[in-house]
């Protein structure tokens, strides 16, 4: 069986794939990429039992259809180095060897039979379907991502919540300390559904989403999600159980509200932060007229640090800590010049907003207060 393609094209999709691969898996086979040739188009798959991802690769000439496994380290090592050039492989099913022919050379690699790869979990004929933009999903999933937790005991947390009602679609994540809602209008329907998408396919999705428009299809029912999206598909086992009602926990009565620089706020954040104490992390926030103060203390290593800005607030003065390393997070991951921090009291919630909403979204993250001593 003998094929030739595009070494460029083969090289950046086997570097896409791999993302998928972990480096120890139970099944030595789950190490490997699967080549199947149906007609002049090239199948390649990799799985890591849980998270199966497909894409295609037109061929340039193919002599006959067929299926092969081939590690997964030799070859993206061999072929990520290449110039754009045709590259050849000449497959021996029966020696379970390949003969791969370049420009300046060759080389060979052993291969198996890909009949023992796992088959993955199809999505069920009752599925619930969503239809979002590449570009919407990506700026969704990179400003909901960091806010997931690693919790053993509450899984559920572990991955992104989408939830789609009948006025729009929640993207939802959230550690208990914070927590991020985005809010689609443009994705909405008749039938509540919603499903949680595990760390890895969203960090997959992360880096491979955004570069070129079109939509992304979402299928999904009770336990499984198959993600459509160009060339490429990724079947993923979803996180079962209920998720935290997430509404209940977004404080609705908020008169006090700080304007600030979000870039400024940034970066005198990352100068306190350091003088923080270790194990608690807590900087305090005072906001008095149109002043903004911050101060960190370590009495252990007798380190302090206090920081003043200019910002617009409305409101009494008051006192109230966060998590340094929390709030840094929650200010990167905006992109907009200003934010709006909405305040109760020390002992609730701080909502941080946009000073600009995307269109046709209403993005909210909320930091979880901690305790300051007066």
């Amino acid at each position: 069986m003998r094929f030739t393609l595009s070494s460029t094209a083969l090289s950046n999709k086997l570097a896409a794939l791999s993302r998928v691969i972990n480096s120890k898996n139970a099944l030595p086979i789950l190490g490997d990429f699967v080549f199947e040739i149906n007609g002049q188009t090239l199948r390649l798959t990799a799985s890591d039992s849980e998270n199966t991802m497909h894409t295609t690769v037109p061929l340039t000439e193919s002599d006959g259809d067929g299926r092969f496994a081939i590690g997964n380290h030799d070859l993206l090592e061999a072929v990520k180095g290449f110039s754009e050039q045709p590259i050849t492989f000449d497959a021996d099913l029966q020696a379970n060897l390949v003969k791969i022919t370049y420009q300046n050379g060759l080389f060979s690699l052993p291969i198996e039979s890909a009949d023992e790869f796992p088959i993955p979990q199809t999505v069920g004929d009752n599925a619930s379907v969503i239809v979002i933009s590449n570009q919407l999903l990506a700026e969704n999933i990179n400003r909901s991502i960091f806010a997931t937790a690693q919790d053993e005991l509450r899984p559920v947390m572990n991955g992104i919540y989408f939830d789609l009602t009948p006025d729009y679609l929640a993207v939802v994540a959230s550690d208990g300390h914070k927590l991020v809602r985005n809010k689609i209008f443009s994705v909405k329907s008749d039938v509540p559904a919603s499903f949680i998408l595990p760390k890895k396919p969203a960090s997959l999705l992360k880096n491979l989403l955004g570069k070129d428009g079109g939509d992304v299809i979402i299928r999904f029912d009770e336990r499984n999600a198959e993600i459509c999206f160009g060339d490429d598909t990724l079947r993923c086992r979803l996180i079962e159980g209920r998720y935290p009602n997430y509404g209940s926990v977004i404080p609705q009565n908020n008169p006090n509200e700080l304007r600030a620089d979000r870039n400024g706020l940034l970066a005198a954040l990352r100068r306190v932060q350091p003088f923080a104490n270790d194990s608690s992390n807590l900087i305090r926030f005072h906001v008095e007229g149109s002043m903004l103060q911050l101060d960190a203390e370590d009495y252990d290593f007798s380190k302090t640090a206090t920081e003043r800005m200019t910002c617009d607030y409305n409101g009494q003065p008051m006192s109230i800590g966060f998590k340094g390393s929390s709030f840094i997070e929650v200010l990167s991951n905006f992109d907009c010049p200003e934010v709006i921090i909405q305040l109760a009291d020390p002992s609730r919630a701080g909502l941080v907003l946009p000073s600009e909403q995307p269109e046709n979204q209403d993005v909210l993250m909320l930091m979880m207060p901690m305790l300051i001593n007066e």
